[in-house]
C-alpha cells in the first residue's frame, strides 16, 4: 500500500555524491504518490556496528526538507563518501507511507521499523498479525500496532534459526497472510535483501553491477533513470522482481543473487551478535497522544439516534415485478402495476457470452509471464472475485490499480492485500492527499446539512471520480491497454441522478454514461443548489470539477466489463472469497456489498431515512429481472440490508470531522417522502 525505495552502492561503484543526492531526492518525490501521511529513511554503511534512521508523520516532499533528514544525509556523506565519491559500501532504504495499521501520529508506527538491530521497510499489509502475537515465543515482544513489526518478528525468528536466506524467507512467507514487498538491512549482516510475494518491486543495476536502485513501481524507476543520467543505466535496465522471488546483495563483495522460483542459488546468512540502529528523528510530544474511544454509554446514545422505520416504509406501493417504490424518481406504473423501470429493463444475461470474453482476453494475452492487463481494484467483492477468475481460470497476469481518495476503508485495504498476496499480483496504489480530500467531504456534507437535497448527495463521492483519469495515466506508464472493470450493471441505480432531475436513460450502454443533454442539466442543477447554499462555494470546487470531467469525459479505450460476459453469482462469489482467501466482511453487516466503501453506509442511511429505499432496493430489483432471486426474496434482503450500519457511519463522520449526534439529528428532521405511522 505504501512506497518503498532506495539506493545500494558498492565502495567501487564510482557513485558521486551529487548523483546520489539527485537519486534519493527524486525517489522521494516520485514515491510520494503511494502515500503522503509519513516518510522515513534508514542508512547502513558496511562495516559499521551502528546503522541509523529518521522518520516523521509528514509527506515525503516535506520530510526531505527537515533538519533530521538533512543531518542524516550529512552523516552518510561523511561516513561513506570521500572526495565526492563513494568510498565504502552502503545501503539507503526509504519509505513513503499510506497509514493502515497503526496511527501515523505515533512515532514507532512509522517506517523504517527497527527491531533486533535490523531495519525493515514494508509495502503491503500483513493481515494475520494478531495470530503472530498470540504465539508464545512472540507475545511478550509486541511494542506497536504496526503489522510490519509482526512481519519483522517472524522474519527475525527464521533468520536467527536458519543459516540460509532463501529458506528463512520461504518460512516467513509461509506464515504470512497478506501482501509483503520488503527491504531489509542490518549491521549484524553483510547481506541487504529485497523480497516480495506480490511483485510490487522493481530494480535496476548500473555502474558495472555495483549500484542497485529499487522502487515499488516500474514507472518510478523508468522516470528516474530517464531524468537522471547514470553510466550504464537506462530505462531498459529496469527489471521486475517477480512474486515469490528475493534479491540478495552482499555489501562486501557486491555479489547479487536472485532467489526463489527456478533459482538454485544459496545465500548463507548468519546474524552477528553485535550491532545497533540509532533513531535520529525528532519526536514531538503530541505524536504520542491518541484519541480516546467512546464509552459504552456514549455509543448506546448514538446507536439509539439511528432511525429504521420499516413499518412506515412498508406502506409504500411498489412495482409488482420489482420492489421499486412509488416515490422512486420518474417512476410510472401500467395497469398491472408494473413500473416503467421493469418494462424497459434490458437483460444482461440473455445468452452465454463467456467464449466472447475469452476471445477478447486472447487478443491481449502475453505468453512471457509479464503483466497483460490492468484491473481497477477497490478491494470489494466483485473486483476481488474478478481477480481470482483472471488468475486461476483465465490465465491472465493482471496488475491491479487502487485509487485511495480517503474513503477506502482499512477493511478494503486488508482484502486487497489478501488477494494480491495470495495470487501474486502487483498493486499500483495512487494515494490522494487524504487530509485534503477528507476536508473537501467535510465542507460539502456541512453545506448539504444546511439545505438537504437528495440530488446533491453524489457530491459527497465526487472525490473518487478522478480514477478514470489516473487509469489512463497508468496505461501510459505501464504500456498496458486492456483494462477490466469488475463492476456490474446490476448496480445501476438511476435514482441518484433522478433526484437531480435527470430522467432515466434505459438504452445507455454503461452505468456511468449520460446523454449530452443530461451532462448539461446536471451541472445546472448543482449550480442552482450552490446559489441557494453559498457554503458549497468552497475549496473543493476545483476538485469537484476535475472529478466531473474525469468521470464523464475522460476517454475510455480497451475497456471491458467482464460481468457483461460472465454470469454474476452472489453465493459463488461469497463462498470463494471467504473460504479460499479468508476474505474479511464488516462487523456491522452480513452483506459483502459496499463494505469497503467508507461513504456507502452514510448515504444509504440518508436515502432510507428520507425516502424509504436505497441502492439495495435497485440492486435486488435488477436481480429479480435477471431471474436470480424472487420478488419476495428481494424484498426481504433489501429490508435486512437497509438497516443502519452504526460502526461504518460513525467511522465516516469521525474521519471527515463531523459530530455524529448533530449530523444524525439533522438527517432525521428531513421531511419524509412516505406516510409516517405514528
Amino acid at each position: 500500500m505504501c512506497g518503498i525505495f532506495g539506493v545500494v552502492a558498492h565502495e567501487k561503484s564510482g557513485l558521486e555524491s551529487g548523483s546520489y543526492d539527485q537519486l534519493i531526492k527524486k525517489l522521494f518525490h516520485l514515491s510520494e504518490t503511494r502515500g503522503k501521511e509519513s516518510a522515513g529513511v534508514g542508512y547502513l554503511v558496511h562495516g559499521n556496528e551502528a546503522a541509523w534512521m529518521c522518520k516523521e508523520n509528514v509527506p515525503a516532499t516535506k520530510f526531505i526538507k527537515s533538519k533530521p533528514y538533512l543531518d542524516s544525509q550529512k552523516r552518510l556523506k561523511s561516513e561513506a563518501f570521500e572526495g565526492g565519491r563513494a568510498k565504502r559500501s552502503f545501503a539507503v532504504m526509504a519509505h513513503s507511507r499510506l497509514v493502515t495499521n497503526g496511527a501515523g501520529e505515533v512515532h514507532q508506527n512509522n517506517q523504517p521499523v527497527e527491531k533486533y538491530a535490523s531495519m525493515l521497510t514494508h509495502n503491503g499489509i500483513m493481515t494475520n498479525c494478531d495470530l503472530v502475537w498470540e504465539r508464545e515465543e512472540f507475545e511478550a515482544n509486541k511494542r506497536s500496532d504496526l503489522d510490519t513489526e509482526a512481519l519483522l518478528e517472524v522474519l527475525n525468528y527464521h533468520l536467527e534459526g536458519k543459516d540460509e536466506l532463501g529458506a528463512s524467507l520461504t518460512s516467513t512467507y509461509d506464515e504470512l497472510e497478506g501482501a509483503a514487498s520488503i527491504a531489509y538491512a542490518s549491521p549484524r549482516s553483510d547481506v541487504f535483501f529485497l523480497s516480495t510475494n506480490s511483485g510490487s518491486l522493481y530494480y535496476a543495476l548500473g555502474n558495472e553491477g555495483r549500484l542497485l536502485i529499487y522502487a515499488s513501481e516500474e514507472f518510478i524507476l523508468k522516470t528516474l533513470l530517464k531524468e537522471i543520467g547514470l553510466k550504464g543505466l537506462g530505462e531498459e535496465e529496469v527489471k521486475w522482481l517477480k512474486p515469490g522471488t528475493h534479491l540478495a546483495v552482499n555489501l562486501d563483495s557486491f555479489k547479487i543473487d536472485l532467489l526463489g522460483q527456478e533459482s538454485s542459488a544459496n545465500v548463507p546468512l548468519k546474524l552477528r551478535k553485535e550491532g545497533k540502529v540509532e533513531d535520529v528523528s525528532v519526536v514531538r510530544d503530541e505524536q504520542k497522544v491518541q484519541a480516546p474511544g467512546l464509552n459504552i454509554g456514549e455509543e448506546g446514545r448514538q446507536r439509539a439516534l439511528l432511525e429504521y422505520d420499516l413499518d412506515s416504509v412498508k406502506q409504500l406501493n411498489r412495482c409488482s415485478k420489482t420492489i421499486l417504490p412509488e416515490n422512486f424518481p420518474f417512476i410510472t406504473f401500467d395497469e398491472q402495476g408494473v413500473s416503467n423501470y421493469a418494462n424497459n429493463y434490458k437483460k444482461i444475461y440473455t445468452h452465454d457470452r463467456e467464449q466472447e470474453f475469452m476471445d477478447i482476453l486472447d487478443r491481449y494475452r502475453r505468453s512471457d509471464g509479464k503483466p497483460d492487463c490492468i484491473v481497477p481494484f477497490s478491494g470489494g467483492r466483485d473486483s476481488s472475485y474478478g481477480l481470482h477468475l483472471l488468475k486461476t481460470k483465465y490465465g491472465m497476469n493482471p496488475i491491479t490499480f487502487t485509487y485511495d481518495w480517503g474513503m477506502v476503508t482499512d477493511l478494503a485495504r486488508r482484502n486487497i492485500a489478501r488477494m494480491c498476496g495470495k495470487l501474486g499480483v502487483e498493486n499500483i496504489l495512487v494515494s490522494a492527499d487524504l487530509k485534503k480530500k477528507r476536508q473537501y467531504i467535510h465542507q460539502n456534507v456541512s453545506a448539504w446539512l444546511k439545505n438537504p437535497d437528495l440530488g446533491m448527495i453524489p457530491l459527497f463521492m465526487a472525490g473518487d471520480k478522478q480514477f478514470f483519469k489516473i487509469l489512463n495515466q497508468i496505461k501510459r506508464q505501464t504500456g498496458l491497454d486492456l483494462n477490466l472493470w469488475f463492476g456490474n450493471r446490476l448496480e445501476s441505480t438511476h435514482f441518484k441522478s433522478g433526484f437531480a432531475g435527470i430522467p432515466p436513460e434505459f438504452d445507455k450502454e454503461r452505468i456511468y454514461s449520460l446523454s449530452l443533454m443530461s451532462k448539461f442539466k446536471m451541472p445546472m442543477y448543482y449550480l442552482k443548489n450552490f446559489m441557494r447554499t453559498p457554503s458549497y462555494f468552497n475549496s473543493s470546487m476545483m476538485d469537484t470539477m476535475e472529478a466531473y470531467m474525469s468521470y464523464y469525459f475522460e476517454p475510455r479505450s480497451d475497456y471491458y466489463l467482464p460481468y457483461d460476459y460472465i454470469r454474476w453469482n452472489e453465493q459463488e462469489i461469497d463462498d470463494v472469497l471467504i473460504k479460499e482467501y479468508n476474505w474479511e466482511i464488516s462487523a456491522d453487516t452480513d452483506s459483502t456489498w459496499r463494505i469497503g466503501d467508507g461513504t456507502a453506509a452514510f448515504y444509504n442511511y440518508v436515502y432510507f431515512t428520507v425516502v424509504g429505499f436505497t441502492e439495495n432496493d435497485t440492486f435486488r430489483s435488477n436481480q429479480i429481472m435477471e431471474n436470480m432471486i424472487t420478488r419476495d426474496e428481494a424484498l426481504a434482503l433489501a429490508n435486512h440490508n437497509n438497516q443502519p450500519r452504526y460502526e461504518s457511519i460513525r467511522w465516516y463522520l469521525e474521519t471527515i470531522g463531523l459530530d455524529f449526534e448533530t449530523t444524525i439529528k439533522t438527517i432525521n428532521r428531513i421531511p419524509k417522502k412516505y406516510p409516517v405511522i405514528h
